[in-house]
């Protein structure tokens, strides 16, 4: 196996079905045969319940919280670690709602969650980061630690700003670190065919992101009931019309990184 590949879902705009792509996305990659680990650091812990962990988030220490805001208590994020049937997943947690102001005091404040994950991601093929709705210390920390992005949006003019957001943000950081931090895909979910603007909004996107893969997911009502169920589609709905969009990201996260299909058999 070579280097982990880690990749950040972001999208400071709430409601773009963000975590929904991040579960699916990661069992696509599972489903081609990769090892991976799903990182929820979304304070609100939507990932954490859609992937049945939803005792997890109450429970005390140690959290991601702790991993993230002491620096001798990084090398716990081994024991964060929860079995899924297609993924580990390191839950969030009800304190992550205090996270932000710790982070703001930390020397490195930007780099915890990349800090932390040196101790766990080295037997993953693929680490998936569902990000916060929001700009702050925590999609900073995502950000640094994945220096890929797949950005998630939905057909509709609202979108525009996002991306204007986000990547205003994402310059401020690369600047701020030195680093370069790459766009892997735009992922335009829960598209209704159906309304014009949608799809004026759908050639608007492909256009603006012409040397960046875009992939199109339409609106299911399979995808809310896996992850009600606790799974991702390819366990819930292996029937559903969509699995076919969601394995053309994986192959392309493939090809961009240079990995094979891993045999089942």
């Amino acid at each position: 196996m070579g280097d982990t590949v880690r990749i950040a879902v972001s999208n400071q705009k709430g409601g773009v079905g963000k975590t929904a792509v991040a579960i699916n996305v990661a069992g696509a990659l599972n489903d081609r045969g990769h090892d991976v680990l799903f990182v929820d650091l979304d304070p609100q812990g939507n990932a954490t319940e859609n992937l049945g962990m939803r005792d997890v988030y109450d429970e005390g220490p140690p959290s991601l919280f702790d991993v993230l805001s002491d620096a001798e208590k990084r090398h716990h994020v081994v024991d964060l670690v929860r079995e899924h049937e297609e993924m580990d997943v390191i839950p969030s947690n009800i304190d992550m709602t205090a996270i932000e102001p710790e982070l703001t005091l930390s020397r490195r404040s930007g780099q915890q969650l990349s800090l932390t994950l040196e101790h766990v991601d080295h037997e993953y093929d693929y680490v998936i980061i569902d990000c916060p709705p929001f700009l702050g210390n925590l999609m900073d920390n995502a950000l640094y630690a994945a220096q890929n992005m797949l950005i998630p949006a939905l057909a509709e003019t609202t979108s525009k700003r996002a991306f204007e957001l986000l990547f205003d943000h994402v310059s401020a950081l690369e600047k701020d670190y030195d680093i370069r931090i790459r766009e892997r895909g735009v992922v335009i979910n829960r598209i209704d065919v159906r309304k014009n603007q949608a799809r004026e909004m759908v050639a608007w996107i492909e256009d603006a992101f012409d040397d960046t893969p875009v992939w199109k997911v339409r609106e299911r009502a399979a995808v809310q009931r896996a992850m009600t169920n606790g799974t991702s589609l390819f366990a819930e709905a292996p029937e559903c019309d969509q699995l076919p969009s969601f394995r053309e990201i994986a192959r392309g996260l493939d090809e961009q990184f240079r990995r094979r299909r891993v045999s089942h058999d």
